[in-house]
């Protein structure tokens, strides 16, 4: 007899009070002989099994795990829990992959994936992987440790192709994604006006760390997550998100709400004092004025040029304000100035390398497995030239490729699509994944949770509404 997972057997009361009744005797009979530890893993079995089930056979539920956990994982490991945090993400990510496997076993629809983005991140799956065999790489251990995140994450693109089917389903996501970030944004407003707490202050009680996130007086706030870059970015696209939305049909208290998290967002932003996040925004306006031309934009967009102009140009002496103003004059900045002599040293290892020095080989995986090389003290600071300086010319010319293979399939759909909602959802994932690319230059946008996953949501949104979109134009041919 097949079991259906999605229709289990009835089971009578009296079946069910006298497993209840076993499961009690056998529980006490394990926690008397066995002590908290036995108690401990039976609770985890109880629960993981069921949670386990539920994100392969319940892909919503899943993808808003994943979404949910990916905000939360690096606040959790700052509080100095000891527990393979890294690993479960990776195991969501493994049960979700696994759940698309069997829906598409049942439900054979394999031409969605057939599109450009598709292809361009399969080829560049294959290069990071091919990578394990370049004979210049210091250590196979960092690639094994890099390949693991960055494989892992790259194929939640898939998942999410597969199963974002509805409207109602992106509404649900986008809702949670601006709830995640307003939650982040008050983190850091209590960060800033009311300090640290304890455990934060252990976290950052490192001389290195210190002198990073310490300047001039004041400390660089990272809300819930690893560090100040990855607050930024992610205040910058959740922005994004609900500029884009307020040019929709809604009703205008939503609008009020929508423009009271922007300016939230973006004060928030400020205490991050991450300079390479500042100029994102103007840019992504500046893109959607193009994107979306007409007199209301132009005049909206001239009005926020105007205000940013006035941020750079003022006399100040608020610290936010003057950090925010060097990000436009970027000779005045000595990091800025730090990082153009680093990247000039590089060049001619870059030049004569075309396969790069290994995946892995610069960073925290570079210093872990490979202290004494060239590479492992190169501080890259830059997501292009850590794959430039990692996988060569050659893979910074795939990775580009694959950039703009996005973002001219973002272009094309944007236009293609009818609906005004899908359309404007597409829009907004457009600017996101356009914003977070030029981000990527002066710092690495796509390596930290949450921004690693949000991106491929985002990169997938842009192909979904397109495909949902001719549905409904199907639909309403067929009637």
């Amino acid at each position: 007899m097949k079991f259906d997972f999605t229709s289990p057997a009835k089971i009578s009361p009296i079946l069910l009070t006298i497993l209840l009744v076993l499961f009690t005797g056998l529980f006490t009979l394990g926690s008397f002989h066995f002590g908290l530890t036995f108690s401990l893993l039976v609770f985890i079995i109880l629960i993981g099994i069921p949670f386990a089930f539920s994100i392969m056979f319940y892909p919503r539920f899943g993808i808003l795990v994943l979404l949910i956990a990916a905000y939360f994982i690096m606040w959790v490991l700052r509080m100095g829990i000891n527990f393979p945090l890294g690993t479960l993400m990776d195991g969501i990510e493994l049960l979700l992959i696994i759940g698309l496997f069997i829906s598409q076993k049942q439900n054979p629809n394999w031409e969605i994936f057939k599109n450009p983005i598709s292809y361009m991140i399969l080829i560049w799956i294959a290069y990071n992987l091919f990578m394990f065999l370049n004979p210049v790489a210091e250590s196979r251990l960092a690639w094994v440790y890099t390949i693991r995140a960055l494989a892992m994450v790259m194929l939640t693109y898939f998942i999410f192709m597969a199963q974002i089917k509805t409207v109602s389903f992106i509404r649900i996501i986008i809702k949670v994604w601006i709830g995640l970030a307003f939650f982040a944004a008050l983190y850091a407003f209590k960060q800033e006006h009311f300090g640290f707490f304890a455990f934060e202050e252990r976290s950052i009680d490192d001389p290195l760390l210190r002198s990073l996130l310490f300047i001039d007086g004041r400390w660089r706030k990272f809300s819930i997550f690893s560090e100040p870059v990855a607050f930024a970015y992610n205040m910058v696209t959740a922005s994004i998100l609900c500029i884009v939305l307020m040019l929709n049909q809604m009703k205008t208290y939503k609008k009020v709400i929508l423009g009271f998290l922007v300016l939230f967002f973006l004060l928030t932003m400020l205490y991050s004092g991450t300079r390479g996040a500042y100029p994102l925004l103007p840019i992504a306006i500046f893109m959607l004025a193009i994107l979306k031309f007409n007199f209301k934009i132009l005049i909206a967009s001239s009005i926020a040029l105007v205000f940013f102009l006035l941020l750079i140009f003022v006399p100040t002496s608020n610290q936010h304000i003057k950090r925010f103003q060097t990000a436009f004059r970027p000779s005045d900045d000595a990091s800025f100035n730090v990082r153009k002599i680093n990247q000039k040293k590089i060049q001619p290892y870059i030049q004569s390398h075309p396969f790069g020095g290994g995946l892995g080989a610069t960073g925290t995986w570079g210093r872990r497995f490979s202290p004494n090389s060239y590479l492992a003290s190169f501080p890259p600071d830059s997501g292009y030239v850590r794959t430039a300086v990692e996988l060569g010319y050659v893979g910074m010319f795939i990775f580009c490729t694959l950039m703009f293979v996005i973002l001219k399939t973002g272009i094309k759909n944007y236009f293609e699509i009818k609906d005004p909602e899908l359309k404007n959802y597409c829009l907004a994932m457009l600017l996101i994944v356009f914003a977070l690319n030029i981000g990527n230059y002066p710092q690495e946008a796509f390596v930290q949770f949450p921004s690693s996953i949000y991106f491929y949501l985002a990169v997938a949104l842009l192909n979904v509404t397109w495909l949902l979109d001719k549905q409904q134009q199907k639909r309403q041919l067929l009637t």
